[in-house]
């Protein structure tokens, strides 16, 4: 399943939206620290944004920074109405309590869809701004016609950015999900059963070919490093078992900031009165 392509097919379509929008909109970013990884996922961010026609608005703060400090930033954006979409790049520094980050993180503004009160409606079957991760999994799933009606469904992994959202989307969806984690036992009984399997653990090849269904559907959502490679969480000779599977790289990630892009219009949307809030929505 080949996310790259599906992302910029979905890129192209919001390159024609934007513009009808207008402006402002843009999406700000703030980086804590010096970690090369989230420069990059950064980096990535700011030029699908260029390509669709979103500005960027970057903070780059000292790893020594403060929670108050971010906070304060935070609120700032919150209160500027030339920032459509506030993203603080995780992880953060240890002194820094992301909860609180991401709890004063204004929800209409929220485009990584962390906030407890955009958790709050994905839950209760109301979706408003979903993580990006768990959108473009279903983005991938309904491109390549995959039943979910019914289907046994089984996440590997129970993070609130990525496993929690994706069981509750797969459930909207109507299919029969079991969560997995590191405590579950006899985990090879229960991924072997599944008819879509989401494998989201963060440890390269955790998820072998004995360990899934024939035919079965995919997502590997693991990013690791193994000798200087990018590889995910499902070993290299589970593409010889499932009928459909995501690559790594080319699969998950591209879609991740697709998804980043579209919650950014929806944002704009929201804050346009385009599209109702619910109440009490912040």
């Amino acid at each position: 399943m080949d996310g790259k392509a599906l992302a910029a097919r979905i890129r192209a379509q919001l390159a024609l939206e934007v513009p009808e929008l207008g402006k402002p909109m843009a999406l700000a970013t703030v980086l804590v620290g010096d970690d090369p990884a989230s420069a990059v996922y950064v980096c990535n961010k700011h030029k699908a944004c260029a390509e669709v026609g979103i500005e960027s608005i970057h903070h780059e703060l000292a790893s020594g920074t403060s929670e108050a400090e971010l906070l304060a930033l935070v609120e700032q954006l919150n209160d500027d109405p030339a920032v459509t979409g506030i993203l603080v790049q995780l992880p953060l520094p240890e002194q820094i309590d992301e909860s609180a980050v991401i709890r004063a993180i204004a929800p209409r503004k929220d485009v990584d869809g962390f906030h407890p009160a955009n958790a709050g409606q994905l839950l209760q079957g109301e979706p408003t701004l979903v993580p990006a991760t768990p959108a473009g999994i279903m983005e991938i799933l309904s491109a390549h016609d995959v039943e979910l009606e019914g289907a046994t469904a089984v996440v590997v992994g129970r993070s609130n950015i990525v496993g929690k959202p994706t069981g509750v989307l797969l459930l909207g969806a109507n299919a029969t999900v079991t969560t997995c984690h590191s405590r579950t036992r006899e985990l090879e009984t229960l991924t072997r059963r599944a008819d879509v399997l989401v494998a989201a653990i963060g440890r390269a090849a955790a998820i072998t070919s004995d360990m899934v269904k024939p035919g079965a559907t995919v997502i590997d959502v693991g990013t690791n490093r193994v000798d200087g490679r990018l590889v995910g969480d499902v070993a290299a000779d589970v593409s010889d078992v499932a009928g459909l599977i995501t690559p790594v790289p080319g699969g998950v990630g591209p879609m991740t900031i697709a998804a980043l892009l579209q919650n950014t219009v929806k944002a704009a949307k929201y804050q346009r009165g385009m599209i109702e809030a619910p109440r009490g929505w912040g």
